[in-house]
């Protein structure tokens, strides 16, 4: 069992990684100050597979759980959902200690987030992290939303889990188009933070996409830490946490051209990572050797490096309505070398139009 603490004053936590780890949850929670009424969010997939496995952990430990299935997917991140998850937990009368534990991947996780962010003003939360793009990223940091049609993201808050507890055995499961869609975020700590963990991926991408399980309890565990200590430093994303950031500007936009359907999350992130580092180089911050050892990586990884077809005007339209746009101007994370970045908003169309030409040429 691995452990990696998140430091925040009077609201840290603990990220707990262990095997078996779903069947520890209701041990973990047992002497929290939680009232014994919860309730689990839940996807339609998720739910024939682990529910079950929670719900006797909970029970065991003397909760009385209930569970609320979704549809699997990211339109279930809408007001529309939220709004059944708010009267579940009014139906089951759960009060301000209830615990609400979310249960699936990042689209569960933001969306139960969100939920005890503002039901009664704040509920405790528990992150149990089903899909790897979760277990090391979105699960981890406090940030919850749900989308508008209008933009990814845009309606939320920043509220911490009390715990997180990440069972790497649950990726047996996980389709491989998701584990990939993980490994973008993976790809993304060794860009931004620690240039020996990228050369680490690089070596090992063959292990990694055959799910070794020691090779992945490695990954995550420095997924992990490298994304406490920055929010640890910087938890409301008002400096240093915007590097977590890089790839998701263009992401974002690839994502919402096409409908949040076409491409997920991990591969939208992969071809704006891609459309990052060409930047970078365009702009002479990074060298085109360090630029090209990032496409190999994402390319190596099976992740996509292009969406052919898109078009560069409602991409730019995009990005205009992303969240990270202060004064009309984008907080650009571009990189400086593998394992350092920075953060401009000095960055013209002309450059950002090249870029994005490249990436929807039809190949």
């Amino acid at each position: 069992m691995a452990e990696v603490r998140v430091n925040l004053a009077d609201h840290s936590y603990t990220i707990h990684i262990q095997a078996a780890g779903l069947g520890q949850v209701g041990q973990l929670m047992k002497d929290m100050p939680f009232s014994r009424r919860a309730l689990i969010v839940t996807d339609e997939n998720v739910n024939s597979l682990y529910s079950g496995a929670l719900v006797d952990s909970l029970i065991t430990a003397g909760f009385t759980p209930s569970v609320l299935v979704v549809e699997p997917g990211e339109s279930s991140k809408s007001l529309a959902t939220a709004d059944k998850v708010f009267t579940k937990a009014i139906s089951l009368g759960l009060d301000r200690k209830s615990p609400i534990i979310a249960l699936g991947g990042g689209v569960i996780g933001d969306l139960a987030g969100f939920i005890a962010a503002t039901y009664l003003r704040g509920v405790p939360f528990i992150q149990v992290p089903t899909t790897l793009l979760a277990q090391v990223d979105s699960s981890v940091g406090g940030k919850t939303a749900v989308n508008h049609p209008l933009g990814k993201n845009l309606i939320g808050a920043f509220y911490q889990p009390q715990l997180v507890v990440i069972d790497p055995l649950v990726l047996d499961t996980l389709p491989e188009r998701e584990l990939k869609a993980g490994l973008a975020e993976v790809v993304k700590y060794g860009v931004i933070a620690d240039p020996g963990f990228f050369a680490y991926l690089t070596r090992h991408v063959d292990s990694i996409l055959v799910r070794n399980p020691a090779v992945l309890t490695e990954v995550i565990s420095r997924c992990c830490q490298l994304k406490a200590e920055v929010v640890a430093q910087d938890e409301r994303e008002t400096s240093v946490r915007m590097i977590l950031n890089f790839g998701h500007t263009i992401g974002h936009a690839v994502e919402g051209v096409g409908g949040y359907s076409e491409y997920n999350h991990g591969e939208a992130v992969a071809i704006g990572m891609h459309g990052a580092a060409l930047l970078s180089s365009s702009l002479n911050l990074c060298s085109l050797a360090e630029c090209t050892a990032v496409k190999q990586l994402i390319n190596a990884m099976g992740l996509p490096l292009t969406a052919p077809g898109y078009g560069t005007d409602e991409l730019l339209g995009y990005l205009a309505r992303d969240k990270k746009v202060v004064d009309s101007k984008v907080n650009w994370v571009l990189m400086q070398d593998i394992g350092r970045v920075t953060i401009t908003q000095d960055v013209s169309e002309e450059h950002v139009r090249a870029v994005l030409s490249q990436l929807t040429e039809n190949q």
